[in-house]
């Protein structure tokens, strides 16, 4: 999806003063070897290569149910996801003066749905991401989110990203009803079956298989918005298949593909300001509240990090360190979007990867991001458009998703160390066996202390890394301690 960006200058580089417009002073558009037209391109061009998360994230999120029963209104999770996009781009643009745009983000999205909501209220989860996203622009404001950030093994960090690329795809192939779980009742120890009962059959399974084959050969041809022309594509296929073979609605799941009698409606935001900030603690204890925050910290935390250097790079803006100058800007206005998306009911949003699909049409500057959230704005009045799309056409992202975090990050593990290598096999491994990143990041964590120290390399382990090995233990010793 990034094609090749023109060779431009580095952020750097001194700029004449008083020259040009005052829109490009302020984004310093000219001193980035840019244009205002590039950067409207650039805009657009991400905007289109992530707005598959308009569709995606409200699928995630409404098809899990909290403690006591209750989903989210799907159109509802549409606007949340919607606004908290624009307004959390619009304020990278302006403050960061970065062309990354932000929206919730896949990974900690399912975090959110299978592991908290289900241990408490809906307001209660997203009540745990504002205090992450608390902690972590507390982190910037101390300078210790970088430390935090290396005291994690380059490769143990590549291992979690790619557990959370491998429990998003099996989340696809779940919710599409390509596998489906086998009931108790069956008697079996295999846990997981192709189809319904063994076999792939009805049009809503070739449906998603046809998606993820479109989906897979754009990327493959580099086609920009790859993912979203595959949604928009198998949509409609959806929805001609569903006006001639009239499906029961049960077939589709969630959402029968139907056009909306008015494509265009007003926002709901109802689920805007639906937070409890404490009240989880109260459903599942303290340590395993910390944790829960711990995850969506973490989930957030190393996505980030790596997407901003990523793009900066691809975009010529980092200096000849590789650091990215003013990167505590961009940084405070990703923790900001962290908690803004607990406060809609969103998830958190995160830096998107998909900026790049911007910067490889000329854009350097946050001019392209205040696009891409303008564009976002408008969207929030297109919600009838979002909410007809099956999850069959959308979750074929999530497979392809995955793939791409796989391999963007398994390459990067040093596999002759094993010391590396096994808790980085562990956490990858153990996110979607167990359904759980908590799991994989705990297990991974505590491989990689015990394993450092058998080897006699214990020195070579930051003592951040011993003090949540520490608590991982407990937590996974709690109910033996009858503590749970």
């Amino acid at each position: 999806m990034t094609t090749s960006a023109p060779t431009v200058a580095p952020a750097s580089t001194p700029s004449p003063q008083g020259t040009g417009s005052a829109l490009d002073r302020y984004f310093r558009i000219s001193e980035r070897g840019s244009t205002v037209a590039r950067e409207v391109r650039g805009g657009f061009a991400t905007f289109f290569a992530m707005a598959y998360i308009i569709v995606l994230n409200p699928i995630i999120l409404g098809s899990a149910k909290d403690m006591y029963g209750h989903q989210l209104d799907g159109g509802q999770l549409v606007t949340a996801t919607v606004l908290t996009a624009a307004l959390t781009t619009l304020l990278m643009g302006v403050i960061g003066n970065v062309p990354i745009a932000l929206a919730a983000g896949l990974g900690v999205n399912t975090v959110v749905a299978l592991q908290l909501a289900p241990r408490m209220s809906w307001p209660d989860a997203m009540g745990m991401v504002v205090l992450a996203g608390v902690v972590v622009m507390l982190l910037v404001a101390t300078g210790l989110r970088e430390r935090v950030m290396n005291a994690v093994p380059l490769g143990l960090r590549k291992g979690i990203a790619i557990g959370i690329g491998l429990f998003i795809m099996l989340i696809g192939l779940v919710d599409s009803g390509f596998v489906s779980r086998i009931p108790d009742a069956a008697h079996t120890t295999v846990p997981l079956q192709l189809g319904g009962n063994g076999h792939l059959l009805g049009w809503p399974v070739l449906v998603f298989v046809a998606g993820v084959l479109l989906t897979l050969a754009l990327l493959i041809r580099k086609v920009p918005g790859a993912i979203l022309i595959s949604i928009v594509v198998m949509t409609v296929a959806a929805v001609a298949i569903q006006l001639v073979a009239d499906l029961p609605g049960q077939a589709w799941g969630l959402t029968v593909p139907q056009w909306p009698g008015n494509p265009v409606a007003a926002p709901d935001f109802g689920l805007v300001g639906q937070v409890s900030l404490f009240g989880g603690f109260s459903k599942v204890g303290l340590l395993t509240g910390l944790l829960f925050v711990f995850t969506v910290l973490l989930s957030c935390f190393f996505d980030a990090m790596g997407t901003i250097l990523g793009v900066a790079d691809e975009a010529k803006l980092n200096d000849a360190e590789g650091n990215l100058p003013g990167i505590n800007k961009v940084l405070i206005v990703d923790g900001l979007a962290v908690a803004a998306g607990g406060a809609t009911s969103s998830s958190a949003n995160t830096c998107f990867v998909e900026s790049t699909a911007g910067v490889g049409e000329g854009a350097r500057t946050g001019l392209a991001s205040v696009v891409t959230g303008a564009l976002f704005a408008v969207a929030l009045f297109l919600t009838p458009l979002a909410t007809m799309v099956p999850s069959q056409a959308a979750t074929p992202a999530l497979v392809a998703v995955g793939f791409l975090i796989l391999a963007g990050s398994v390459k990067d593990i040093d596999w002759s160390d094993f010391t590396i290598a096994v808790p980085a096999f562990l956490a990858m491994l153990m996110m979607p066996f167990t359904y759980s990143i908590t799991n994989g990041i705990g297990i991974g964590f505590i491989a990689f202390t015990v394993l450092r120290l058998a080897a006699g390399r214990g020195r070579e382990v930051p003592a951040a890394m011993y003090v949540v090995s520490a608590v991982f233990v407990f937590y996974y010793a709690m109910p033996a301690l009858g503590l749970t």
